[in-house]
């Protein structure tokens, strides 16, 4: 099958469309620009490469246009789409292909180019990355690995460090995660990371997590919650750093924690019914709302936030595209856009400053 399957918006420091649309990416400086990561067609027999969508952002309406030529080559399965603090790096997870594709950004016009060699291996014995997350402080990158098949059901995390200059990922290895890991998310500190776990029977789910030495990017484990939703397929952190939300695509709903400033771990705070079979969370850049794009009603949850307690409150849905797999905010703050793996397309959305629909 073919479809779209994540999409990063960004704005970079000042100096087309495919099939499959998995992960959206955005940045933090203008002009501003939009990846998505194309899974490709994905057969065991004769599996098509993935590749990378890129746009431009009008700042004044939120529309995207595409960059030309449109589409950059990827590897085998494009899971996810990351781009570093600078905004001069992305780098995408290939899940079938068992590593990372590593692209330099064009300042002036959003265009990849890919890195010499490329890719990067996902970690010896590591197998089907499928999300990579850079640190705020553009040092580190993280990629989850969902397991090595018969081999193993555990997955892990890879880890690299980020050459500053040429944007080149070198391995440190690898820490220990949970059952199938689906998605890694590090905290705005840049000092705590944690990683979705879908669980192999579908009945729970967990989310990992770890301290980061500043100096070396190297991950600690503190251990791993258990969460009351059935397999946990995103993570992401609020801006404060003190909430983070974890979407289930197999009971339907958002588990809601608080981030122990000290130590990072987590503690429940309940969870709250989304669409059906949500696998994307996403948090506005002023902490006050989240989305959940659910693949299985086609549609985005919204919520606000409630600045102390850190609980979501549902404000409804907004209709999206064919099986939305991924959801994004940009760093303005003013647009939404949601990646849709079954028309391959992306649907795109202002939001409301007030209410946050």
């Amino acid at each position: 099958m073919a479809g779209t399957a994540a999409i990063t918006v960004f704005n970079p420091a000042p100096g087309g469309g495919a099939s499959n649309t998995v992960n959206f990416t955005i940045g933090l400086f203008l002009p501003r620009f939009a990846y998505v990561a194309n899974e490709g067609l994905f057969s065991d027999f004769f599996p098509t490469p993935g590749n990378v969508s890129m746009y431009t952002i009008d700042a004044t309406t939120g529309a995207l246009t595409a960059i030309a030529p449109g589409t950059i080559a990827a590897g085998l399965h494009s899971r996810s789409v990351a781009v570093d603090v600078s905004g001069k790096f992305a780098y995408v997870a290939n899940e079938d292909s068992g590593n990372v594709s590593m692209y330099t950004i064009n300042a002036a016009t959003g265009a990849l180019t890919a890195l010499a060699p490329g890719t990067i291996a996902a970690d010896a014995a590591a197998a089907g990355p499928t999300s990579v997350a850079v640190d705020p402080s553009g040092k580190f990158a993280y990629v989850a690995n969902g397991g090595d098949g018969l081999a193993g059901f555990f997955g892990s995390v890879s880890m690299y460090t980020v050459n500053a200059t040429t944007g080149a990922l070198s391995s440190l290895g690898k820490v220990a995660a949970g059952l199938f890991p689906n998605a890694v998310a590090v905290d705005p500190s840049g000092r705590f990371a944690y990683v979705a776990n879908g669980d192999l029977f579908r009945g729970t789910g967990s989310v990992s997590m770890y301290t980061i030495n500043a100096t070396t990017g190297a991950l600690t484990s503190i251990g791993t919650i258990v969460t009351a939703g059935a397999g946990a397929s995103s993570v992401a952190v609020d801006p404060s750093g003190k909430f983070a939300y974890v979407t289930h695509e197999f009971s339907d709903n958002v588990s809601m924690f608080t981030i122990n400033a000290a130590t990072g771990a987590l503690t429940s705070i309940g969870m709250i019914a989304a669409g059906i079979t949500p696998g994307s969370v996403a948090v506005d850049p002023s902490g006050r709302f989240a989305y959940a794009a659910n693949s299985g009603s086609n549609d985005v949850s919204m919520y606000t936030i409630n600045a102390t307690t850190g609980a979501l409150t549902s404000i409804g849905t907004a209709a999206a595209g064919i099986i939305p797999a991924s959801v994004a905010v940009d760093p303005s703050g003013k647009f939404a856009y949601v990646a849709n793996n079954g028309s391959n397309d992306v649907s795109m959305y202002t939001i409301n400053a007030t209410t946050g629909a």
